[in-house]
């Protein structure tokens, strides 16, 4: 990783995507520390208390207990893709711009925007009425009330703005890159939080050592999935074209068992958050029921947390990955699976194996993430807000952009030795 990342810098291209998503990162770790107007942060800190936060700040790298413009994350803008996925199977005319190549998905990626802007700003008024309850502002009233949802709003729409950017402009998906750099930001405090714990003979070594065995493993676990694959055999038959035979060459097609990546724990993460986020600042029995029942470590939140994530690395793969559109262009291009004929046959062969590996990948990820649970029950580490999920987002995304990278690399190599 060291020498890919060393011949990247070489390169002149190269070297300024990476300085421009750095740059972002630097405008990120900026707003997460640009506190909203009006709070007063003695009060607020009484009032964001509880495991639940720990496990938003995460996410947020910070901005949300300094209740920053960057609070809400982009969580909203997460969501809102969610809802656009899932109409894209039930409204035909999404379907049919989602097939229609680059123009469909831009029309795709604006409704997106203002999805995520519409529910940023209801999230914004019901996060600023209920603080507002709390006498976290100064003065509380209309107008503060509409600056704080309008702020909390602008800094959801700013990072949405700036994870396009560094998508189109830097390396890496930028979504993803800034809720890396979220959960990144977070490990020094949290490392110094166990340290002081261990000096107060809070956790033993032998419990910190536990943690760092499961931590290595963790990560080896990850980069074992991510990389795991299933190649299908794929032989192409002979065509004689005038003098010239064309074909022949046996390939294979690669199914990823983790074809979905870290985007199902994103997305399912996002949907736990949101309820019990809400819940909080109602003051009514009914909330304070959700609160309980759905707060991080309960049977309902890690069985639920695990179902979702299952779901949407199903839905996830559905969406990326048709079976029959491979068949067809095997078909097409005079390809065959070994002993299978081609066309529908193939695809549906194709199918029974992504899905058998599909359901090995969903219950890993799931297992992972509801591991912290298990964690903080072996090594007493309270701390641990979404260790599993947050180290997998993290390794996932280092996969993704060092795989971004060895493809610029060797595309560049390819353009050496044409040349």
């Amino acid at each position: 990783m060291l020498d890919t990342l060393r011949s990247a810098w070489k390169v002149t291209d190269l070297r300024k995507k990476i300085i421009y998503t750095l740059l972002m990162f630097l405008v990120f770790r900026i707003g997460a520390h640009v506190p909203v107007p009006g709070i007063n942060h003695s009060v607020l800190q009484d009032v964001l208390q509880g495991n639940l936060f720990g496990i938003f700040d995460v996410i947020s790298g910070g901005a949300f207990r300094r209740l920053s413009i960057f609070a809400m994350s982009i969580t909203p803008y997460i969501n809102a893709s969610i809802i656009m996925s899932l109409l894209q199977v039930v409204i035909p005319k999404l379907e049919q711009l989602a097939k229609e190549g680059e123009a469909g998905r831009k029309v795709i990626a604006q409704y997106t925007r203002y999805g995520a802007v519409f529910l940023g700003l209801i999230q914004a008024i019901g996060m600023s009425v209920a603080l507002g309850r709390q006498g976290v502002f100064y003065k509380p009233g209309l107008g503060t009330y509409l600056l704080v949802a309008l702020t909390l709003t602008a800094g959801t729409a700013m990072l949405m703005w700036i994870g396009e950017l560094i998508t189109e402009k830097g390396i890496g998906n930028g979504i993803s890159l800034i809720i890396f750099a979220g959960i990144v930001s977070r490990l020094p405090q949290g490392i110094a939080s166990m340290g002081q714990q261990f000096q107060a003979d809070v956790i033993s070594m032998g419990n910190l050592v536990i943690l760092i065995v499961l931590g290595l493993l963790i990560i080896a676990g990850v980069v074992a999935v991510n990389e795991g694959q299933r190649r299908i055999p794929v032989q192409y038959a002979k065509r004689v074209m005038g003098r010239k035979v064309y074909g022949g060459q046996s390939t294979h097609i690669p199914l990823k068992v983790n074809q979905a990546g870290v985007i199902p724990i994103i997305f399912a993460m996002s949907l736990m958050l949101f309820p019990v986020q809400i819940a909080k600042f109602i003051n009514h029995p009914w909330a304070r029921a959700v609160e309980s029942s759905l707060g991080f470590g309960t049977v309902l939140n890690s069985v639920l947390y695990a179902l979702l994530i299952i779901f949407f690395t199903y839905f996830y793969t559905a969406i990326v990955f048709n079976p029959m559109d491979v068949a067809d262009n095997l078909k097409k291009y005079g390809g065959f699976v070994p002993g299978l004929r081609p066309g529908r046959p193939t695809g549906e062969y194709i199918s029974r194996v992504l899905s058998r590996l599909t359901l090995a990948g969903a219950i890993f990820l799931a297992l992972i993430a509801i591991l912290p649970n298990f964690m903080i029950a072996v090594t007493g580490i309270s701390t641990l807000y979404f260790g599993g999920t947050a180290l997998l987002i993290v390794v996932g995304v280092a996969l993704e952009t060092m795989k971004q990278f060895e493809s610029y690399l060797l595309m560049r190599n390819y353009e050496g030795f044409m040349k």
